[in-house]
């Protein structure tokens, strides 16, 4: 169902206030834009509304710091010629327990984004920043929609979710392992069932997700077993900035030896460690796989080394694997990480073919020999289609999903 163009203040046709912003003559149909604030890097996306379906008519990936979303926007629209926003679908990182659906935002949805900054430091406050210049270019009345990447894991199993904390403690403060990265595993996952619609209910998959943040989820027939990422995007694989898994004694003597209050560990904890903690050097994987030095060897091996103790671990929990998808942008466009990490795994039948392998740079392949246990894939991320389709759903409905409707 197509949303309400919406207006403006002014009075303004939406294509109108566009022109004015852009200094464009404009008179065509609307498009919804897209929106995924990532840790280093911001992508766009705009599609339109013809009848029933989406069709994809702009992108563009930013890298590096963006001072002003206002103006990259203005850019992006007039760059591409959109001529009209209908809808704006934002992926944002966190939603905690209260926000476990697609939904409008409105001044209690945006309170609670930022009620969890705090959680995902390096996300949710880049994710408010871009709702804001959407509001400011757009006006007030143009519906935006929050789509949250924790709500892919809302019915992660409680065994899984659970940490062994005091009970009451956890109730108190709402501590449970949410999960992150649930838009693209959910875009990896739903190209699987694409690839193999033989497979009775999709089988038993193993999805990473690959880039400057990294997490691995398990997934049985379509259910959520389990996933690396825990409370917040901190735990689990080695990341670019990120440290993963840490003991948490570690941080109780470093607090102490150091003299390190929480700001200061937060920071070193999101953005001195993982790859760049490690190589000393940088967090880029590119330059890490170029480098010729012990610090960045050790680096990606480490990296590597967890990414394939977790698969290992998740072959545990789900008994086996019928497929192994590697996706973001490590994942699809480092073959020699991919083969790096699948070293050792042919002791329980996983058989990569290295030298499809090393072909598969950017591309939908299959990377594994005919006679491996389970399928390895790499598939490119789309996750601007889910964004967009979640903006159509949440518009076209009479109501407003609210904060007090998403409680758990």
């Amino acid at each position: 169902m197509k949303p309400v163009l919406l207006p403006l203040p002014g009075n303004e046709a939406p294509a109108q206030r566009v022109d004015a912003e852009l200094g464009r003559i404009t008179s065509g149909a609307p498009s919804v834009l897209t929106v995924n604030t990532g840790s280093s890097s911001v992508r766009l996306a705009a599609f339109s509304l013809e009848g029933e379906l989406l069709s994809r008519v702009a992108s563009g990936h930013f890298s590096g710091n963006w001072n002003d979303p206002v103006a990259m926007l203005r850019a992006f629209l007039k760059g591409h010629g959109i001529e009209a926003v209908a809808a704006v679908a934002h992926r944002i990182v966190h939603g905690g327990a209260r926000l476990t659906v697609p939904c409008r935002i409105d001044a209690a949805v945006e309170a609670e984004i930022e009620r969890l900054a705090p959680l995902a430091p390096l996300h949710n406050p880049r994710a408010l920043e871009w709702i804001r210049a959407c509001r400011a270019l757009f006006g007030a009345e143009t519906a935006q929609v929050a789509v949250f990447d924790t709500a892919f894991y809302a019915t992660l199993p409680e065994v899984a979710a659970t940490y062994a904390l005091p009970r009451a403690l956890c109730a108190r403060h709402g501590i449970r392992r949410y999960g992150f990265h649930g838009l693209a595993h959910q875009a990896i996952w739903r190209r699987w069932r694409e690839l193999r619609p033989d497979i009775r209910a999709g089988g038993r998959v193993i999805s990473l997700q690959l880039g400057a943040g990294c997490s691995i989820t398990a997934i049985r027939d379509g259910q959520i077993v389990d996933t690396s990422m825990g409370f917040s995007p901190l735990e689990g694989l080695v990341m670019a900035t990120r440290s993963g898994d840490v003991d948490p004694g570690l941080l109780l003597f470093l607090q102490r030896a150091e003299g390190l209050t929480p700001e200061r560990m937060e920071h070193l904890l999101n953005e001195e460690a993982g790859l760049l903690g490690l190589s000393g050097a940088s967090g880029d994987m590119r330059a890490l796989l170029h480098a010729d030095d012990a610090g960045a060897r050790l680096a990606v091996d480490v990296y590597c080394y967890r990414a394939r103790k977790y698969i290992g671990a998740y072959l545990a929990v789900l008994g086996g694997a019928d497929a192994i998808l590697f996706g973001g942008g490590v994942g699809e466009q480092a073959p020699e990480v991919r083969a790096q990490i699948l070293t050792g795994l042919g002791g329980l039948g996983i058989v990569p073919d290295l030298d499809v392998n090393r072909a598969a740079v950017g591309t939908e392949s299959c990377i594994s020999h005919c006679g491996s246990a389970a399928e390895v894939w790499v598939v490119p991320v789309d996750e601007a289609v889910i964004l967009a389709q979640a903006a159509l759903a949440v518009t076209a409905a009479p109501e407003a999903v609210r904060v007090e409707e998403n409680r758990s």
